[in-house]
């Protein structure tokens, strides 16, 4: 069984979510959860704060790759 690991942590769940479709969109499964942090925070409720995306331990040099490619918002070149 393939080892999961933590490849970054961010600060909300919109932000996990957005990450997760780069990640998924190169063919790298993933999934984002709350860190060890947040637990518990919310008794029940949905949770704010921060998320650590997972994926195989196998996958997380090529999730690297994937994540430094992709270019901030907004800083596309205008001619």
């Amino acid at each position: 069984m393939p080892e999961l690991v933590v490849l970054q942590v961010v600060g909300s769940e919109p932000e996990a979510e957005l990450i997760c479709s780069f990640l998924r969109n190169a063919g790298i499964p993933c999934v984002q959860q709350p860190t060890n942090f947040a637990v518990g925070a919310g008794d029940g409720l949905a949770v704010v704060g921060p998320r650590e995306i997972v994926v195989h331990e196998e996958n997380l040099d090529e999730a690297r790759e994937v994540l430094r490619q992709q270019r901030p918002l907004g800083t596309d070149d205008i001619d």
